[in-house]
């Protein structure tokens, strides 16, 4: 893509994902091109870049939409997502290192700092989540992995889960974090492979059933 296209992508990608596009949105390229200070073709290029990544579905009609998900894709989202990050935390448990145990765990002491202040702030929880999840696809070290995964993640339905957390849920997703180091930090492959089957399954279950509050 150009960077005109690169430019209107990333806008309008970032807008999904922080739910400023809310799923169902039409997406008019006239209306998009004045939001990216870029012309409509540029617009075009990224609306087609999105919908090859499921982010937007075009109808018969040839309007495009932001997509949204039943029950049925989130769950298979999900899946496949705790499928392979348990994979990837089984390959992690016989590559890690004591470098790696330090990493993980300053990305749970961030998590917890962000948790227990007066103020959430979200954008800290969400770049202290996926450094942990990153740093164990990182020592995985699966470039097939990494890329098939890298998909999934970036999937709204994930990346908006923790919206639905209440601050418990996110002190159990913190702590269930805490678990799996010390797993890895076992070097326990099954260990840590159950434990990482399991928070991702109880990610799933927060996004069906938000919690109250």
């Amino acid at each position: 893509m150009s960077k005109a296209s690169d430019q209107a992508y990333e806008e309008l990608r970032s807008r999904i994902l922080s739910g400023e596009l809310p799923p169902g949105t039409q997406l008019k390229e006239e209306e998009l091109a004045a939001l990216c200070g870029v012309s409509r073709t540029p617009v075009r290029a990224a609306i087609r870049q999105l919908e090859a990544e499921l982010f937007v579905r075009r109808t018969d009609s040839q309007r495009s939409f932001v997509a949204e998900w039943n029950n049925d894709d989130l769950e298979e989202v999900f899946v496949l997502r705790g499928m392979l990050e348990a994979y990837a935390v089984r390959r992690a448990a016989s590559r890690t290192n004591t470098s790696v145990i330090a990493g993980l765990n300053a990305a749970n002491e961030a998590m917890r700092t962000v948790i227990e202040a007066l103020d959430f702030d979200l954008p800290a929880y969400l770049a202290a989540n996926a450094r942990f999840h990153a740093l164990i696809l990182e020592t995985a070290a699966s470039d097939r992995l990494a890329a098939l995964l890298g998909k999934l993640v970036l999937q709204p339905v994930v990346q908006q889960t923790v919206r639905a957390y209440s601050r418990e849920q996110l002190l159990r997703s913190y702590r269930e974090h805490v678990e799996i180091t010390t797993a890895l930090g076992q070097r326990d492959p099954d260990w840590a492979e159950a434990l990482m089957t399991a928070h991702i399954r109880r990610a799933l279950h927060a996004r069906l059933e938000p919690a109250e509050g």
